[in-house]
């Protein structure tokens, strides 16, 4: 916007809420603020019989047979002035009101009698002038008479305008249409709609799932050899993969409507309205069918039921997924409505909603591998402005484990640290920050740390650095740094390689380490400090894990006492004390002799620690190139270079053997006619001119 131009100024909605509220205001103020005129007092029979003998009233006024108003001589005021009966009566008007009782004839001879015992006595007056009336009432008075039948009509239809707004329990539809799902529908004739071009990666769970895609644009292929359509397919995997994404990639490529909910909308307070709402969805799909119905984190309503069956009788969402099962798969026809399911908790769902002809697969949704997200960061790198240097295969290779969520984090938190520096380009340095940002935390540099510990600090990244550079089975380090982010004081950044399988090797190594940081400080400065913790509960974990999980301890077994089903009761152990009393001691040999291992690197790359430290206490942030110049080439890059090197021997032996076949040269040759002939073929060794010959 040009300076010269004013920001528009918004103006506020009006709405008839503020009317009715200053109404209500000025009636409430009007008529608990007037003072106007002073107030008459309440007076009794008695009151008035001895005003009247006294001669002290001028006339009274009656209004509705009932309510009368007494209106005094001027001198009788003067008269009465030091009596507290009338202390706060007012000088003019009517002075005092009190009630006849309706009687109209009583009260005109209770005024005569009054009138005669003040001739008997002698007092000079006039006679009290009675004057019979109606109230006329006015729009305030019925405004008032009607002012609470209007507050209960305002607030019951401020009420119900807000639920058929959506914000009530009813949701969109209001209180009547509880029951009726909240699913959004995308139409078919979108032009926004999502393709897999816009998904990347997940090429596996593409391929899957393709077939449900070609089934609803060719069903009648399938439906000539007999084949049915699949009733529901899971989407199952960890947060963050795209499970979402894929299954709208799957209606804009059937080119189908599209309903989309969430588990939780079907559950409610009311009793009934979760199996109600799941028969309204799929009344809806079948009228648009074929269809895909889409319902995310199905685990709300499909968890494993019968297991808190002793504290309720009767669970609303178990209910719910008593409904689910039938319209998926009960004595209703739900021909062309396939129903896509995403969750990342497929060990608690019931076994009826997994079993075939309910979900007919179950299609895995993982983390991307380096190519994936490379091609993910090729999606979310379109509309940011990149440095022309950028390399995405290096920031693919730098972000292991990431989801494709987490990659869309990284990069809009690069382009967010690039305009805070104020720079014309996202560049590679502004990524590796924000991966730094994400793992690790907000940098502290200001947190007050004394000369002790950030030496102590150094030495503890130097130790990790150093076992993991001298040991093959441990992740490439990448970069050390002693700037405190998050929690952690300092940092040894690594490369962690994807491997899918592991063996005790792998894990001993690991476990060395992780314990490098602890063992440095003891043997080089004498402490035992709690920067560690982190360590100490990582390596416990893995050793654990190889014991009573994977079956890598020879005294306890071959035994795994891990569950992949997630029924367990967490309450009991699936083994005895005793096995319990030798997992624990495995569990220590193991750990134990990882810090052997440990404690002998650390012992024997004394100097080259200290040089590391140094070095760090002065840089801050130092890289693998830095740690190469002190420890030489890393046991990684080693083994890298052997086995390029083995696989170069074996392309050189492979391409010799080639060209020595290639040097023998065969021809045919047919002798005789009819059905008398003779093939002779003729072996040709063009480097001996030897010749061979084979008869047939």
């Amino acid at each position: 916007m040009a300076s010269g131009q004013k920001m528009p100024q918004l103006r506020p909605r009006f709405s008839f809420m503020w009317f009715w509220a200053m109404v209500i205001m000025v009636i409430v103020g009007y008529s608990l603020f007037d003072t106007s005129e002073q107030r008459p007092i309440e007076g009794d029979w008695n009151m008035v019989d001895e005003l009247i003998e006294k001669g002290y009233v001028e006339r009274i006024e009656v209004l509705d047979k009932e309510k009368a108003s007494i209106y005094l001589r001027r001198e009788a005021i003067d008269s009465l002035a030091g009596d507290e009966r009338f202390a706060n009566m007012p000088a003019t008007g009517k002075q005092i009101v009190y009630n006849t009782g309706g009687d109209v004839q009583y009260f005109a001879e209770r005024v005569a009698r009054g009138e005669e015992r003040a001739d008997a006595a002698g007092i000079d007056k006039k006679d009290v002038v009675v004057k019979y009336g109606r109230t006329e009432r006015g729009i305030m008075d019925y405004i008032v008479d009607f002012l609470p039948w209007i507050l209960i009509i305002a607030v019951w239809f401020f009420i119900m305008r807000s639920m058929a707004r959506g914000g009530g329990a009813g949701g969109g539809g209001g209180i009547m249409n509880v029951g009726k799902a909240r699913a959004q529908m995308s139409d078919k004739n979108n032009k926004q709609r999502v393709t897999f071009k816009d998904v990347a990666g997940l090429e596996e769970a593409k391929v899957e799932i393709m077939e449900i895609v070609d089934f609803l644009r060719n069903a009648d292929k399938y439906k000539a050899l007999g084949a049915k359509i699949p009733k529901g397919a899971l989407l199952a995997g960890p947060p963050g993969t795209g499970k979402t994404l894929l299954a709208k990639a799957v209606a804009g490529e059937a080119n189908v409507p599209f309903l989309s909910i969430s588990g939780s909308d079907f559950v409610e307070m009311f009793v009934g309205v979760g199996a109600s709402r799941v028969r309204d969805l799929f009344d809806q799909a079948k009228k648009v069918a074929p269809c895909i119905v889409f319902i995310d984190e199905i685990d709300a309503i499909g968890r494993a039921r019968g297991k808190n069956s002793g504290f309720s009788g009767n669970d609303e969402r178990e209910n719910t997924l008593n409904q689910l099962l039938t319209e998926m798969d009960g004595f209703q026809t739900n021909t062309g409505v396939i129903v896509l399911a995403a969750t990342n908790r497929v060990d608690i769902l019931d076994k009826a909603l997994m079993r075939a002809g309910r979900f007919d697969r179950q299609i895995e949704v993982g983390l991307p591998d380096v190519k994936e997200r490379q091609a993910i960061f090729e999606v979310h790198l379109r509309n940011i402005k990149l440095d022309s240097k950028l390399d995405r295969e290096f920031l693919a290779k730098q972000t292991p484990g990431f989801a494709g969520a987490d990659i869309a984090n990284v990069c809009n938190e690069a382009a967010l640290i690039a305009a805070r520096n104020n720079k014309d380009a996202v560049t590679q340095e502004d990524f590796l920050a924000a991966i730094d940002r994400i793992v690790g935390g907000l940098e502290r540099r200001n947190m007050p740390m004394t000369k002790e510990e950030r030496r102590s600090t150094a030495i503890h990244e130097a130790g990790h650095a150093t076992v993991m550079w001298r040991l093959k089975n441990c992740d490439p380090v990448l970069k050390i740094t002693i700037i405190p982010r998050g929690r952690s004081l300092g940092a040894t950044w690594y490369l962690p390689e994807e491997r899918v399988n592991h063996n005790v090797e792998h894990f001993h190594h690991k476990m060395a380490g992780m314990l490098g940081g602890r063992i440095a400080e003891q043997l080089l400065m004498g402490v035992t400090s709690t920067g560690a913790l982190n360590d100490l509960e990582r390596t416990t974990k893995i050793a654990y894990a190889m014991v009573a999980y994977y079956g890598m301890s020879p005294e306890v077994g071959n035994i795994s006492f891990f569950d992949g089903t997630g029924q367990r009761d967490m309450f009991t152990k699936p083994f005895s004390e005793k096995t319990a009393e030798l997992i624990d001691t495995e569990v220590r040999r193991l750990v134990d002799e990882a810090v052997e291992l440990t404690r002998s690197i650390i012992s024997e790359e004394r100097e080259n620690i200290e040089r590391l430290a140094d070095l760090l206490i002065d840089k801050e942030t130092i890289f693998s190139e830095d740690v190469e110049a002190i420890l030489g080439k890393s046991e990684q890059q080693k083994a890298k270079e052997l086995l390029e090197a083995e696989l170069k021997q074996t392309e050189v032996e492979s391409a010799e053997e080639v060209e020595e076949n290639e040097s023998d040269v065969e021809v045919e040759v047919v002798v005789g006619d009819g059905d008398q002939t003779t093939t002779i073929k003729y072996v040709f060794d063009t480097e001996s001119s030897e010749t061979k010959e084979e008869y047939e």
